[in-house]
Parts: C-alpha cells; structure tokens; sequence
C-alpha cells in the first residue's frame, strides 16, 4: 500500500461490522468457558522468550518510522484491568522514549472542559519520525463519561457522529492510526481488582471510578458496541484483543500491530567501535563530594 499499511474490505468509510457475540462480554465468556477455554495461560518464561522477537521487530518498525518520516498512532482502550499499561510498556520500553511517547491524560481541567472535546488529545499527537501511544484516549467519551454519567446523552451522540470525521482528517493527512480494544471477562476483572487491593504496589491503580464501575460491567459493554457501531471505519478500523490471559494478549497485539506495516526493512547503519586507547580508569573525586555508602 501507498502509505504502508495494510487495509481492510469494507464499504464506503463503513468497514463491516465488528464480530461481536452478545451483548456485553456475558455470551462470549459463556460460550468460550463451554467450549473448555482457550490455550493455556503463558508462563512468565514462555512470555519473555516470545516477546524479545518481537521487540526487535519493534526497534526495526521504530527505525524506518524515523527514516521515513511517517507519524503512528496507537490507541489502547479497554476495561478497567484489561492490560492496557502492561501491553504499552511491552511496546515503550524497547524504543527510545525521545521518539516513542505514552500519553495518558488526567481528567480535563476547567479550561479544556470549555474548549473543543478533541483539542487537548491534538496537542498529543505525534509529529514526523514518533509513535505515540494512547492509554486511553478521546473514546473516554463514549466509555467511562457515559456510562458515569460524566457528559450528556446528546454529547455523546454529537461524538460519535464527529469521530469518523475527526479520524478521516488525521489519516488522509498521512497518519498511521491503529485502534485496539482489549477484552476482559468480569471474572478475571474481579480477580484484577482484588489483587490490586491486596498489593500496595498496585494500590493506586484502584480509583473511586473504578469501584462504581464495578457493578456496571454489561452497561460498559453495551456503550462499547454503541461505540464501535459508529466508530468501526475502513479508514480507521477497532481490532479487539482478547486479554483474558495478559501475556498471551500483549504478544497477539503486537504481532498484529507489527503485520500491519510489512514493509518495514531499513538498512542499520554499522556502529564503529573501537578499542580504548589506554587501559579503563576508575572515577576519581577530587572535590567535596563522593558516593553515598552503597547497601549491603
């Protein structure tokens, strides 16, 4: 393809409908627990040994994005637990963060709640040569602010009617948008929640929000489908992601992502790297300050 990325069938902007089983996640949890699941949970060894691969695969996406100049865009939604930090830090942390940005915005301020909806995810997006990724982005809207309570019903309606627009924009202006939605049934999400209750490390991660949401697990699911009704285009389509078991999901996302551009092959330029020309030295402190004592 023109702009390296691989496109989908579909009619006019509208590209088919999302495969979706019920409503909500309720029917697709009960169908795949009466087929006996899917594959076995990765090991945690399983799981870095498949995803190194990848993460140089990665590192040669990053390289011809810069060398060709182009702008990715990654938008990571999902479920409260679904695994959205830990699939952008598989991604992150293997690329240089001068070129690859996460971007997860706080709520909007007084100001930017009387500004254009999209404006302040603009400001964000990546310039020519960076990927960025979006740990939840404008579809806050049509997720948590619905559901919540947070906007309108006719805020809502006037965003789902504008984002295929906003979307057209971004991409014939030659960025590369990439959607993923990551899927997770309630009782794993249970699970999440107890564990970041029970770990002090994870704590934070359990707001207020997410608590209330708690018991609205199939109206999520069903502004869900509302959203990817309207928003589910052939310029931008929604790839959904099951994430039920994280590591085996990160590592389906990423090879999904990395097919989407195949074309990808940019030669690296050798590194000359010669000997030191005299023996290595040890730090030296000739002024006031030295080390702080290190820990046994």
């Amino acid at each position: 393809m023109a702009d390296g990325r691989q496109q989908k069938k579909g009619k006019g902007d509208k590209k088919g409908k999302v495969d979706k089983k019920g409503k909500g996640d309720e029917k697709r949890n009960g169908d795949r627990k009466a087929e006996g699941a899917g594959p076995e949970r990765l090991s945690k060894q399983d799981y870095y040994d498949r995803l190194e691969p990848l993460q140089v695969e990665l590192n040669r996406l990053a390289r011809w994005v810069q060398h060709q100049g182009r702008r990715v865009l990654v938008v990571i939604e999902g479920r409260d637990t679904a695994g959205k930090g830990g699939v952008i830090s598989a991604i992150a942390d293997c690329l240089n963060p001068r070129q690859c940005q996460v971007v997860a915005l706080p709520k909007p301020s007084d100001v930017e709640r009387t500004q254009w909806y999209f404006q302040r995810y603009v400001a964000h997006l990546p310039a020519g040569g960076q990927i960025t990724l979006f740990d939840r982005s404008w579809y806050n809207r049509a997720g948590v602010e619905t559901v919540m309570g947070f906007c309108t019903p006719e805020e809502t309606d006037a965003f789902l009617k504008q984002v295929p627009v906003f979307e057209r924009l971004l991409v014939d202006d030659g960025l590369l948008l990439f959607k993923y939605w990551l899927t997770v049934d309630q009782d794993e999400q249970e699970k999440r929640f107890a564990e970041r209750l029970d770990d002090p490390l994870k704590r934070w991660k359990l707001s207020p929000i997410d608590l209330k949401s708690r018991a609205r697990y199939r109206e999520y699911g069903e502004a869900r489908d509302r959203m990817l009704e309207a928003t589910h285009t052939r310029h931008a389509p929604w790839t959904l992601v099951d994430f039920n078991d994280q590591r085996r999901g990160r590592l389906t996302l990423i090879r999904h992502l990395l097919d989407q551009i195949p074309d990808v092959d940019v030669p690296e330029q050798p590194v000359v790297y010669p000997p030191l020309p005299s023996d290595p030295q040890q730090e030296r402190f000739d002024g006031p300050l030295t080390p702080i004592p290190s820990v046994d």
